[in-house]
């Protein structure tokens, strides 16, 4: 049984990337459960981590929300903001990003989550790889855009929050990890406030160097030009609505024509 509250329905996606060694600035993704510390691969994928850091320097990403998470898969966040109140607030979003397949969407990479059938489309929403998704990822619609690695024990914590039961707070939050939640919370009608929310309460630059972690060397996304189906268009069963399944991905359609990636 799945929690149900009003909720305004958004985005979900994935992007990826692909290509070797690129090091720069490195950003903390502030939660309530421990700060996670990210190099975003600047040189590799510009576009993409200027577009990642215009929504950190406004600040839209403080007090968001991690909406989505899929064991072995995914968590999600960057789209929804909470603020003491349900429905989830939308994070206002600018322009498209131009996508960048360049790395591989392998375990530890934060990637941009996109509109099915619409290589072009991220906005604000980013996901943690919970595993090697580059088989499925490298390759749909067009490649998710990876643009950044987890760095140290920043993975434990992602780990706790995957490890999460989770719960469905309506529309595009219909896999939410909750803390300090249970089934007997849910039969007895306990509101969910931002106690039970994984809160991100903010995103800031910790080293805005153009060379960090030189050590790094993310592998390159080999699989996309071995993609024969058009750039994504349909992407596999990108676009169409499916089951969970290990290497399969299903899509729902939300308002605002906006998708939710699913395994």
């Amino acid at each position: 049984m799945m929690l149900k509250l009003k909720h305004t329905a958004m985005a979900i996606g994935i992007s990826c990337l692909t290509i070797s060694v690129s090091h720069a600035t490195e950003v903390q993704i502030r939660t309530v459960l421990g700060d996670v510390n990210i190099n975003l691969f600047d040189n590799t994928t510009p576009q993409t981590v200027e577009n990642f850091l215009s929504y950190v320097n406004s600040g839209a990403y403080a007090n968001n929300v991690v909406h989505r998470s899929e064991p072995g898969f995914v968590i999600q966040a960057g789209g929804f903001q909470y603020n003491a109140a349900f429905p989830l607030d939308s994070v206002p979003t600018g322009s498209a990003v131009e996508n960048e397949p360049e790395l591989s969407n392998r375990r530890g990479t934060i990637a941009m989550a996109k509109l099915s059938g619409n290589p072009d489309s991220a906005t604000s929403q980013w996901f943690i790889n919970l595993s090697d998704n580059s088989a499925n990822l490298d390759v749909q619609n067009g490649g998710f855009t990876v643009f950044g690695q987890v760095l140290g024990d920043g993975m434990d914590i992602i780990d706790q929050i995957a490890a999460l039961n989770r719960f469905d707070l309506g529309g595009a939050a219909n896999a939410t990890p909750l803390r300090n939640y249970s089934q007997a919370d849910l039969a007895a009608g306990v509101d969910v406030t931002d106690e039970h929310l994984v809160i991100i309460t903010d995103v800031v630059v910790t080293d805005a160097a153009t060379v960090t972690h030189a050590e790094l060397n993310p592998p390159a996304n080999t699989l996309i030009n071995q993609d024969n189906s058009g750039g994504g268009s349909s992407g596999g069963s990108g676009g169409s609505v499916g089951l969970f399944g290990l290497l399969g991905l299903a899509v729902l359609r939300f308002t605002r024509n906006w998708f939710k990636l699913f395994v």
